[in-house]
């Protein structure tokens, strides 16, 4: 066992090294700079009142706020002369080296040994996590790592506490894991009431740190710019390009592009709390299979969004991790040669078409190893009061009968 892991802790480091030379040596794309307006402006305004304030020449912010304090602390190591373009990269190729350790932790509880090698040194060796976290550097992996981490610390570790804090986390540094939410609180109000206490104390600790000064100060601002966000307007990936590419009505696309898209998240989710109803055991399985689904009928473009199922997949098996990783690792190569934020040749737009059935197929296969997983016994009710003596009658009729 101890060979084994490391093994995968060899090629975490590896693959840690890798993204972080790519991330030393090349400019990234337009995220690059973007972050780095972002960080300029949380130093002049605040990690709390950037919601609220204009930024000329940037997009609208819509992280959540625990990323603006990342990138307040990245600024600061960037005035000690590390360059910024190499700090915001840093802390999604960190999460790739323990999201790969977590993945062998999960896959190892549920298969071989073997296979929990080849899945956890898959998710270090991802084309499309080294490409999205060593060359773009954004905080989807970060989130994925927690959102995963948080479903391994409930139901392998029998660590609802700091679960609780792992599940806060995941959707204070990006709100994408909001989906996994409700499977999570599921699972841990089936563990019984002191893992249902321990899970809330964790997670509402740490919402309330993070989240609640934000909430107090700038509520509507939180809300327009983070809890509704639907993503850009572009019609490159998945539902919207298939739409538009066969001439679906307009109206259909601008509805599911806009508040249509709260539809395919809500399904999501129920999807999610459905299976961890099913088999709450396999927890760790149905996070990666939500995010997975989240990304399957996202209505948003962006390269970085393939990071949601890269782990996750590799957590459903290695082959249909390495398809995925191979195929849409490619996409995700060939699309960051510009310095466009997003750059969709044709050839990227056919093989993003070609990696979304293959993401769809994954899930197919995710869906099916959840529900052939063994169910969990009843639990074994507690232990009653001793019987009560037998009345005297019935001894004096035992022993006539002996």
């Amino acid at each position: 066992m101890s060979r084994a892991r490391a093994v995968v802790i060899i090629a975490a480091a590896a693959g840690l090294i890798t993204r972080m030379l790519i991330a030393a040596n090349m400019p990234g794309p337009a995220d690059v700079r973007i972050f780095h307006g972002f960080a300029k402006a949380i130093v002049r305004y605040g990690p709390i009142r950037i919601y609220e304030q204009p930024l000329p020449g940037l997009p609208v912010y819509n992280h959540p706020p625990l990323a603006g304090w990342m990138l307040l602390g990245l600024n600061e190591l960037s005035e000690l002369g590390i360059p910024f373009g190499t700090l915001i990269r840093s802390p999604a190729s960190i999460a790739d080296f323990f999201c790969a350790i977590v993945v062998f932790e999960i896959v190892r509880r549920r298969g071989s040994l073997g296979a929990a090698v080849a899945c956890g040194v898959g998710v270090a060796a991802s084309p499309v996590l080294i490409a999205t976290s060593g060359y773009h550097g954004n905080t989807d992996a970060v989130a994925i790592t927690f959102a995963l981490a948080a479903a391994h610390l409930l139901v392998d570790r029998r660590a609802p506490l700091a679960a609780g804090v792992a599940a806060a986390l995941s959707i204070s540094v990006k709100f994408i894991p909001v989906v996994v939410i409700p499977a999570l609180f599921l699972v841990a109000l089936r563990a019984g009431r002191p893992a249902l206490v321990r899970f809330s104390a964790g997670f509402a600790a740490l919402i309330a740190l993070v989240w609640g000064p934000v909430l107090l100060t700038v509520p509507q601002n939180l809300k327009e710019n983070v809890l509704e966000y639907a993503g850009g307007g572009y019609r490159l990936w998945g539902l919207v390009r298939f739409a538009d590419l066969f001439g679906l009505p307009e109206s259909f696309i601008t509805y599911i592009e806009g508040d249509g898209h709260f539809l395919f998240v809500l399904a999501c989710a129920a999807a999610g709390v459905w299976l961890a109803r099913l088999r709450p055991a396999q927890l760790p399985v149905v996070v990666a299979v939500t995010m997975s689904l989240l990304l399957l009928l996202s209505t948003a473009s962006a390269l970085q969004y393939l990071t949601w199922a890269a782990a996750g997949l590799f957590v459903v098996g290695f082959w249909e991790g390495a398809a995925y990783s191979c195929l849409l690792g490619l996409t995700a190569v060939l699309g960051y040669q510009g310095r466009s934020a997003v750059h969709w040749s044709e050839t990227v737009l056919l093989l993003a078409e070609l990696g979304w059935l293959v993401l769809a197929a994954g899930l197919v296969s995710g869906v099916r190893k959840i529900l052939a997983a063994r169910p969990e016994p009843p639990a074994r009710p507690p232990a009653g009061p001793a019987p009560v003596a037998a009345s005297c009658a019935e001894q004096r009729a035992g022993c006539a009968v002996d």
